[in-house]
C-alpha cells in the first residue's frame, strides 16, 4: 500500500469472505438493539465472538444513501402553538427522516428552526420541500442551507 493511502477500500458484497456479512449482520443487530449483547448476536448469526472481535473494528456497512440526500432546511415560524409539531408531521408526510432539529427562542414573535433531513431523491426534491413546508400553517420562510 503506498505512504499516502488511507487503507479504506470499497469491495463488493458478493466477494467478502461469509465471516465479514456475518460481522457486518452482528454489528447491525447490536446497533438496532435487537440483540443486547455481542454474545447474542454472535449466537444469532452463527459466528465465534473471537471472529466477531477480530473483525468488528475494521469492517462497516457503506451505505450511499445515508451519506446523500441529505439537507438542511432553514424555517422562520411564528411563535403559535402546534407550528413546529406542523411541520414534522409535514416532513414525516413527505417521506424524510428527520436527522436533527435546532429551535431558537423566538425574537418579535418568530422562532427560526434549522432541520436536517434524509429523503429519497426519487420521491422528493429540495424545491418541492421547500414548497411543502412554506404551505405549512405558521410558517413564514422555508428553505435549503445546505445539502441540494
Amino acid at each position: 500500500m503506498a505512504e499516502n493511502d488511507s487503507g479504506l477500500v470499497i469491495v463488493s458484497a458478493d466477494v467478502l469472505p461469509d465471516i465479514v456479512l456475518k460481522v457486518l449482520a452482528a454489528k447491525r443487530m447490536r446497533a438496532r438493539g435487537e440483540v443486547s449483547t455481542s454474545t447474542e448476536a454472535c449466537r444469532a448469526v452463527g459466528i465465534s465472538r473471537s471472529a466477531y472481535y477480530k473483525y468488528k473494528d475494521s469492517v462497516f456497512n457503506y451505505e450511499e444513501r445515508l451519506t446523500n440526500n441529505i439537507v438542511s432546511v432553514y424555517c422562520t415560524l411564528r411563535d403559535e402553538k402546534g407550528v413546529l409539531s406542523s411541520i414534522i408531521s409535514k416532513l414525516y408526510e413527505l417521506g424524510t427522516n428527520i436527522l436533527t432539529i435546532n429551535q431558537n427562542i423566538p425574537v418579535d414573535s418568530v422562532a427560526t428552526v434549522t432541520f436536517s433531513v434524509r429523503f429519497d431523491r426519487d420521491a422528493l426534491n429540495t424545491q418541492r420541500l421547500t414548497e411543502e413546508l412554506s404551505k405549512v400553517a405558521g410558517v413564514v420562510e422555508a428553505k435549503i442551507i445546505s445539502g441540494e
